[in-house]
């Protein structure tokens, strides 16, 4: 008999395979980006919560995956191995755009406090710096970035002339661009899409500015 955390770990291993996190996993199969997230999987009460039959055949059928292999993964034997993804370095949270343009989330320095997000393991080693992930939405960074992709981003790390910078203002809007210039009072910013106009903001303006290291896509 499977056990509630190996039918989580099931579900955690199959997007691992597919280089998606849980939320990602569910946005492919057509559910609610939330549907997997940690804070689902237990009821307020304590009581262990399962996935859905249907949420699970939805990701099955969404990742080509046949039921044996799915059954393996909750297995957690040899056979899973290949589904897995190398022994992670790190564990750091992850947020989503429309998660980082609320507020509560953020200390002054732009780094995630409290709780309410979910987690990922970092495929590689990111350094001393701290870091956290944000889950790409939308196009607005294409052609570098698609939907889902997650960027790792070090809020405290120095930002250069050409850096990729994820860039929050106090109104709580939140995007990523290419940081063009930065002065005392300005800051310009290049779209990475073409078809986004690029922007210009008083300093007084911006929260946080955090540069991108890396990508995992």
């Amino acid at each position: 008999m499977f056990s509630h955390e190996r039918v989580w770990a099931a579900i955690d291993g199959l997007a691992a395979r597919h280089k998606m996190t849980a939320s990602g996993l569910a946005r492919r199969a057509g559910l609610d980006p939330t549907t997997f997230n940690k804070s689902k999987r237990t009821a307020t009460d304590g009581r262990p919560r399962w996935p859905s039959t249907e949420s699970i055949a939805k990701i099955v059928e969404a990742t080509s995956t046949s039921l044996d292999e799915f059954t393996a993964l909750m297995r957690g034997g040899p056979e899973a191995m290949s589904a897995q993804r190398p022994a992670p370095r790190a564990v750091v949270p992850l947020i989503g755009f429309a998660q980082a343009g609320t507020g509560g989330y953020f200390d002054d320095g732009g780094f995630p406090v409290g709780q309410g997000w979910d987690e990922i393991a970092l495929p590689q080693a990111a350094g001393e710096e701290p870091v956290y992930a944000l889950e790409v939405s939308g196009d607005s960074m294409l052609p570098l970035y698609r939907d889902g992709d997650i960027v790792i981003v070090a809020p405290g790390a120095s930002v250069r002339r050409g850096d990729r910078v994820v860039v929050r203002t106090r109104g709580g809007e939140v995007m990523a661009k290419v940081l063009q210039r930065k002065t005392s009072k300005t800051i310009e910013l290049v779209s990475i899409n073409p078809d986004y106009p690029d922007r210009q903001f008083p300093i007084s303006d911006i929260e946080w500015i955090a540069r991108i290291l890396w990508a995992s896509q």
